[in-house]
């Protein structure tokens, strides 16, 4: 697999986001998980995603029974799952999290610590310094952040240099092409795209809509709700039609698509099964493949949006 670095080190270029090991998207057990991080691994996929929230520490633990000792991963904190949702990034509560999270992933330190998202009130010069702290203390290797606009990007950076910014971003998700990922190029920090495979929408298969009430998210997600979820199947067949008709996995393709759009983009598609992992072989995409697939899903064309309101509260928008 093509390499990409991601602070001081390169991993594969394509990562690996575990946040359906904590049953968000439907049921899974420790088992399947743990066939599919092996199977990751024999893919070349040497860095992993998850974080506190994802199933209450369900994720972490699952990762810390694997084991695996030589990958590259990531963790995060910050968010409260309510009600009411909430966000905290005081440097106690930031400590209290690490501990736990190392404590279920068996390491004594983690390559990847992100803030899963920002805290207005506290500076985030006083955030950078309590990350750095934790850097030279040695508990962690490097920091990220998770949807923050580009101004905080250069303010975090200048206080302490971020190893990576993490952003939704896919072929329906473009906010980063509006200042994120050039300042993340600007300042030699990895942007680590997550859902690139929007949430199922850019799968082997077109989506239906059973999504489990009350669990998996997308049951009230604007764009998975009616009737734009309809009207994103119709937007997208053009582009599965392309893909059949190249020889390409859809999601390999809308992989391929995300790696084409800057070579510090990491993007970090899940799944809770191994058979999953052979549909993002990526295909070698021209410049001219890339503008036609540009061409069937502009910038936009989605439905709906990416989150819902109460989602939304604490990512920060600068368009």
């Amino acid at each position: 697999m093509e390499q990409r670095r991601l602070g001081n080190r390169k991993v594969g270029a394509i990562g690996f986001g575990a946040m359906s090991f904590g049953g968000m998207f439907g049921a899974t057990d420790e088992a399947t998980s743990l066939r599919c991080l092996d199977a990751a691994v024999d893919a070349g996929i040497s860095h992993f995603d998850t974080a506190d929230i994802y199933g209450m520490g369900v994720s972490e633990e699952v990762i810390g029974n694997w084991g695996r000792q030589d990958v590259h991963l990531a963790t995060k904190c910050g968010i409260i799952n309510g009600p009411p949702r909430a966000v905290r990034n005081d440097e106690a509560y930031i400590r209290n999290c690490l501990e736990e999270s190392l404590r279920r992933l068996r390491r004594e330190h983690v390559d990847l610590y992100y803030i899963h998202r920002r805290q207005p009130e506290i500076p985030i010069e006083d955030l950078a310094g309590t990350m750095a702290r934790l850097v030279e203390e040695g508990k962690i290797s490097g920091y990220g952040l998770s949807e923050v606009a580009p101004s905080t990007v250069r303010r975090a950076h200048a206080e302490y240099p971020l190893t990576a910014v993490q952003n939704e971003f896919s072929l329906w998700t473009r906010m980063p092409q509006l200042g994120l990922i050039q300042t993340c190029k600007e300042l030699g920090v990895a942007l680590v795209a997550f859902s690139p495979l929007g949430r199922g929408m850019f799968g082997r298969e077109p989506l239906k809509r059973d999504f489990r009430v009350g669990i998996d998210f997308r049951d009230t997600n604007p764009r998975f709700l009616e009737p734009n979820f309809s009207a994103n199947l119709c937007a997208v067949a053009p582009f599965r039609a392309l893909c059949a008709a190249r020889g390409w996995t859809v999601p390999g393709a809308a992989l391929g698509w995300v790696l084409g759009q800057g070579d510090h983009i990491i993007p970090i598609p899940g799944t809770r099964t191994a058979e999953h992992l052979g549909d993002w072989k990526i295909p070698d995409l021209s410049t001219s493949d890339l503008a036609e697939i540009d061409s069937i899903l502009p910038a936009g064309f989605a439905h709906g949006d990416r989150y819902g309101d109460h989602q939304m509260a604490f990512v920060e928008r600068y368009c």
